[in-house]
């Protein structure tokens, strides 16, 4: 319930209530049930995982307001060429191929006015096709199921697909500890022999004597066990993960035979591990001498206390004064420090009276000890943690640890992981205790809540207000986790990651992304698909505004001046289909690059179409609306051919002009848009495609197309008309965008020119 892999001790004094969902390790009780089902702690915390939040991710309501709103301009504009099309048809202002009036009151029939006005209507719902950008669903659901493929590759199996583009707008994650950041797998690290630190696999240098009174305690005083299958494999440790630390270390450094080390002794009382008291010992009677011993093992700072002695490195015993005893604590306490977990050994000889007389003694001596030595036990961090927490920060995303560990270690480890900087700490906000944060106010945790980067000894709930508050402030917030304490947080957050080896079903199940290999460098991975993801979407919507603008403004312009639409219904339909589905499919396979990764969070508030898309689009369309404007006027005079051939002409060109502008939208701001393109075999393919398609359009389809065959020189032309985007967008990137919005700095420039007004006046 917890998260954290220690057992805990229920009694009828401190801790009286039994957890449903949780184990029974040892132990006997009466229980008196108080509450059953959603009631209790485990059913309230199911039952915050069953809700179903029909919440839209950041990037579904930046979509839906862009779509409502072009489809918006696209009907005002439809409308538009609608009413000035019939205006035009009723006021004889229009004319058919044979250059007469096609309408004149009394004359023309019924059929001819039906046919007309058909017509008409069709080339404004043409318009409202072209301009509602249904081909953006299509644009998000392949970029993501692409990402989610190559995300398998990259050890991430995404559960709910719209989790890859909410990954790239988050601005916070907050991970668990236990078996995220740390690999869950507990390890000696510093083993001393009274004031001597003895490196590792360097212990020749110890006495024999103590080590292999250190051998007795490990083998003799413990629950876990040591098995090893077969000539040639490797030992199995079992027991808590603190007793196979002990036990594995004690195997490999210390080269430890536990079955012949209990054939040598006969047990004779134990007494087991007590949290309160946090040691265990065990009386023994060595075979081969008879001797009887007490070896005691537990928390260093309990165990020290019981000793009156200490063996030094070379195996001599000194008496613990008050000096000596000093220096021991400070050892333990720099063991804390470093996030290490100290376990002390001690034993004391007893004399065969006592031993004769051990059924009346009902518990173990525990006084007068000797100190045999200190172990230091670490949870290691995971390989690649520091480097990938780093990976996040830089690209401008918070990190914050959330465990139910205690604040000591949470700070170490939070240190060792670059989660904490030098100088954080309990009183600038840095670090606080899960039950702290709990009894702030909702406005002193909004307040405080985006200081925080460690919440130690933290409660399931707790992870979840943390959550909470973050949205609150407007955070795209991602949870990491693997515990079953975890489940409320990865559902509440915009994007819930659990661990696919230890992490539990229930944490799966609540989560939307599951990193398969349980290392958190996978999430920075995860960060960085999902920018792609993000980005790839604004380059299709840039390309896509690029066309529907010039489109919707080049056939309103000539419908308003000469009622004559130059695109026809097929031909925009056309350029619809190519450019929505195959410009989708070429721009959604971009791969992920460094460059993503060195921006800040777009966040949750930041418009969908940057300030940087929007010089791109009215660079580009306004190019392509001068030319095949000028096309549509001059075009006969200019190529000198007729009316049907330039029709076809500006159909071609404003076709090509997208294939070559797909390559500007390749890059949003980079000016080299061939950069990396020889390894998007697709992009290449699709824009062949593409060409090939659109030859067959011109050259082989004239009556569904309505177009005529075009010359050598006169594809020459459209190709160079086309081409000339590419000069175009290399020189629009070199202008630079304000950071500030330029309706804000014409706002700011009117209030300074009212106050001097006003001034003047005064």
């Amino acid at each position: 319930m917890t998260g954290e892999s220690n057992h805990v001790e229920v009694n009828s004094n401190q801790n009286p209530f039994l957890f449903s969902g949780t184990k029974v390790a040892d132990g006997y009780a009466q229980m008196l049930v108080t509450s059953v089902g959603v009631n209790t702690a485990w059913g309230e915390m199911m039952s915050s995982i069953s809700r179903d939040n029909n919440e839209q991710t950041p990037l579904q309501a930046r979509l839906n307001k862009l779509t409502s709103l072009i489809g918006k301009v696209g009907l005002v504009v439809a409308f538009l060429v609608l009413m000035v099309l019939l205006i035009r048809y009723f006021t004889g202002n229009t004319a058919n191929e044979n250059g007469n009036r096609e309408f004149v009151a009394g004359q023309t029939t019924g059929d001819d006015i039906i046919n007309s006005v058909v017509g008409i209507i069709a080339a404004a719902v043409t318009i409202v096709v072209v301009a509602i950008p249904e081909g953006l669903p299509l644009a998000v659901t392949l970029t993501l199921a692409y990402s989610m493929k190559r995300m398998m590759v990259d050890q991430a199996m995404v559960r709910k697909l719209s989790a890859c583009e909410t990954m790239g707008s988050a601005t916070t994650i907050c991970t668990d500890k236990t078996g995220t950041l740390t690999m869950n797998q507990m390890k000696v690290t510093k083993f001393w022999v009274g004031k001597d630190s003895m490196a590792e696999n360097a212990y020749s240098s110890a006495s024999k004597c103590v080590l292999d009174f250190i051998q007795d305690g490990v083998a003799l005083n413990t629950t876990g066990s040591v098995y090893k299958p077969s000539l040639g494999l490797e030992y199995e440790f079992s027991g808590s993960p603190t007793e196979k630390a002990i036990l594995s270390w004690a195997v490999s450094q210390l080269s430890m035979d536990m079955e012949e080390i209990k054939k040598s002794c006969e047990i004779i009382q134990v007494e087991a591990f007590n949290s309160q008291k946090k040691r265990s010992g065990v009386l023994m009677k060595k075979s081969t001498d008879n001797t009887v011993l007490v070896h005691w093992k537990g928390a260093a700072e309990m165990v020290l206390a019981m000793c009156s002695s200490f063996y030094d490195g070379s195996g001599i015993k000194k008496d613990l004064d008050k000096d000596e005893r000093k220096k021991f604590e400070q050892i333990i306490q720099g063991m804390a420090a470093s996030s290490l977990r100290c376990i002390a050994f001690a034993h004391k000889q007893v004399s065969e009276e006592a031993t004769k007389e051990r059924e009346d003694v009902k518990k173990i001596q525990e006084d007068s000890l000797t100190l045999l030595g200190l172990v230091g036990i670490k949870d290691p961090c995971r390989p690649g943690v520091r480097s990938a927490v780093q990976a996040c920060q830089d690209a401008g995303v918070n990190i914050k640890m959330i465990t139910g560990d205690n604040i000591f270690t949470a700070k170490a480890i939070a240190a060792e992981c670059g989660i904490l900087r030098p100088g954080d700490d309990t009183f600038n906000g840095a670090i606080v205790e899960g039950a702290e944060f709990r009894n702030y106010t909702s406005e002193e945790r909004l307040q405080r809540v985006e200081k925080i980067r460690v919440m130690a000894r933290s409660s399931p709930f707790d992870k979840l207000l943390m959550v909470q508050c973050l949205k609150q402030k407007g955070h795209v917030v991602a949870v990491t986790g693997d515990g079953t304490n975890d489940a409320p947080a990865l559902k509440e957050a915009d994007i819930g990651l659990s661990m696919g080896i230890q992490g539990t079903e229930v944490a799966k199940e609540s989560s939307d992304i599951v990193i398969l290999d349980d290392n958190f460098a996978s999430v920075a991975t995860v960060l960085c698909w999902g920018r792609c993801v993000y980005t790839n979407i604004q380059k299709f919507i840039q390309f896509q505004l690029t066309v529907n603008v010039a489109a919707l403004i080049i056939n309103f312009v000539a419908a308003v001046s000469s009622g004559d639409i130059p695109l026809t219904a097929v031909q925009l339909l056309w350029v619809n289909l190519i450019m929505d589905t195959l410009g989708a499919l070429a721009l959604a396979t971009e791969r992920p690059t460094r460059e993503l990764m060195e921006k800040p969070p777009v966040g949750r508030t930041e418009p969908l179409i940057s300030k940087v898309m929007w010089r791109n689009v009215v660079a580009q369309a306004t190019y392509q609306m001068a030319v095949l404007l000028t096309l549509q006027f001059k075009g006969e005079l200019i190529f000198g051919v007729n009316e049907a051939v330039k029709r076809t002409l500006i159909f071609n060109a404003f076709v090509l002009c997208q294939v070559f502008n797909e390559f500007n939208a390749r890059k949003l701001e980079k000016k080299n848009v061939f950069e990396g393109i020889h390894k998007n075999k697709l992009f290449l393919g699709i824009i062949f495609m593409t060409v090939i398609l659109q030859v067959v359009m011109v050259e082989f389809l004239k009556r569904f197309a309505d177009t005529e065959r075009l010359s050598w020189g006169q594809w020459g032309a459209c190709i160079g008309i086309a081409a000339m985007s590419w000069p175009i967008g290399w020189v629009v990137k070199c202008i630079p965008v304000p950071d500030t919005p330029i309706f804000s700095y014409l706002g700011s420039k009117s209030k300074k020119l009212v106050r001097k007004i006003v001034h003047r006046e005064q």
